[in-house]
């Protein structure tokens, strides 16, 4: 928990000392793309999305994750080879869609197995699993229009067996465009 608020003091910080006033708040640009960077670093994974500004307030948007571990690179008993999370959030800031933001997500995603149960013969299995959950973040914009998005969140899965795990991260460092 002392996490967690030290990560929101963090972020509230930054964006009141690295914007300055003086920047235009472009609010004729409506369409940001961003890379997720952490997946590239982290897991080999690609994930892509896009998100439209509703006004200074608010947006929706999408990522699309396709994962590329091979099986012996990862060290859990499974991995999530497919995603598509659309998200709602809403931003707390004087700036045009910047700052700091909370963001309600769903995610329907897939996991493939790769937990050897000699009983259950599971080795292999893709289960797909829907999971709805909430992030924080914050979002900076240079003058040019190119986006650091940082955010962190928590889904709780339905529908899912005993194997799986009741919970799904979200976590990205994104770098992309507003246009």
């Amino acid at each position: 928990m002392k996490k967690i608020l030290l990560m929101i003091v963090l972020f509230y910080s930054a964006n009141t000392f690295a914007q300055d006033d003086s920047l235009p708040q472009d609010t004729e640009k409506k369409h940001e793309i961003k890379l997720n960077v952490l997946g590239l670093l982290t897991s080999e994974w690609i994930d892509l999305s896009y998100e439209n500004l509703i006004n200074e307030e608010s947006s929706y948007g999408a990522a699309l994750q396709v994962g590329f571990d091979d099986e012996s690179s990862v060290s859990i008993s499974y991995y999530r080879t497919f995603s598509l999370t659309p998200y709602y959030r809403r931003y707390f800031s004087s700036k045009y869609a910047r700052g700091f933001y909370l963001e309600g997500f769903g995610m329907l995603y897939s996991n493939k197995d790769i937990y050897d149960d000699y009983l259950d013969n599971r080795n292999g299995d893709v289960t797909t699993l829907f999971a709805l959950g909430i992030s924080i973040g914050g979002k900076f914009v240079s003058k040019g229009g190119f986006t650091a998005d940082l955010h962190l969140g928590l889904g709780r899965n339905f529908g899912n067996d005993r194997y799986d795990d009741d919970f799904v991260g979200r976590a990205a460092i994104s770098f992309g465009y507003r246009f």
